[in-house]
């Protein structure tokens, strides 16, 4: 393996996080990438800090479920890496089986919880009555399935053309709008590896201390500085009930001088303000 073209993701093979990767690869010019499959998210944090890969594929934000908590704990308390750039994938799921089954054959329908969630209204329509089968993830669903005539899987067509199974209905998402946005991570000396017109800035901030109009002051200073946030969260600190941090994503580089002034009014009010990455987006 070549750990130049090194880039960890969220397996099995087949998952959004792998066709992610696939995309960034692209815009990093890897024409073959050394895929390294990890069974968490933490995993993929832990291959990029040890050096296993040089850069790791995370979920970061899905336009239903909200911020990947998982990521963000990473970045809070875990890891120096940040994130390099962002890739929104349309999660497009589709009905997948065997090359030979029938659609009278199925007996279950298998796929991730959300997976199989996010389809309820199509299973209902057209397998009603057909138990389902929660797995680890849509992709191993994609290889019950091509494995087993009477199963039905609930996976990307990535999955399905990687494990030999047959796309019998595309789209069946109930929301069409179902977006997930992922983050390449890696180390901060690759951070002008890409590129772009349009710039997203992420961080993390932790208080002094928790008191009244702590939030309004840190929502004031990108105010006063004319800047658009895109993403606010807390998330608690781990030690007691009531202690917060936040994560704040932002419209801009944190070369831009309002960003920069707006950083540095936070710097002398907070405990620390920690950049998560200053990256671009497509």
């Amino acid at each position: 393996m070549s750990y130049e073209n090194s880039i960890a993701f969220l397996g099995p093979a087949g998952t959004y996080c792998n066709e992610a990767a696939l995309r960034f690869a692209a815009r990093l010019g890897i024409d073959a990438p050394d895929l390294v499959e990890c069974t968490s998210f933490d995993e993929v944090f832990d291959c990029v800090d040890d050096g296993t890969a040089r850069f790791g594929v995370v979920g970061k934000e899905n336009s239903l479920e909200g911020p990947v908590t998982a990521t963000l704990d990473n970045f809070a308390f875990r890891t120096d890496s940040v994130i390099l750039a962002e890739e929104v994938i349309d999660v497009r799921h589709c009905l997948v089986m065997h090359p030979d089954a029938n659609p009278d054959d199925i007996r279950r329908v298998a796929s991730h919880p959300q997976g199989l969630a996010q389809c309820r209204r199509y299973l209902a329509e057209h397998y009603k009555g057909i138990s389902t089968l929660a797995v680890s993830s849509t992709a191993e669903s994609a290889r019950m399935a091509a494995e087993d005539p009477s199963i039905a899987g609930i996976s990307n067509s990535l999955a399905a053309e990687l494990h030999g199974a047959r796309v019998v209905a595309a789209s069946i998402q109930d929301n069409p709008e179902n977006q997930t946005a992922f983050a390449l991570v890696g180390r901060l000396s690759d951070a002008d590896r890409l590129q772009g017109t349009r710039y997203k800035t992420s961080l993390a901030l932790f208080l002094r201390a928790d008191k009244p109009g702590a939030l309004q002051m840190i929502l004031s200073e990108f105010a006063y500085a004319g800047i658009n946030l895109t993403m606010l969260q807390s998330r608690p600190m781990k030690k007691q009930l009531g202690d917060y941090m936040f994560f704040v994503e932002l419209d801009g580089s944190m070369h831009d001088i309002d960003v920069q002034t707006a950083l540095d009014c936070l710097r002398l009010k907070l405990r620390e303000v920690k950049v998560l990455g200053s990256y671009p987006v497509e």
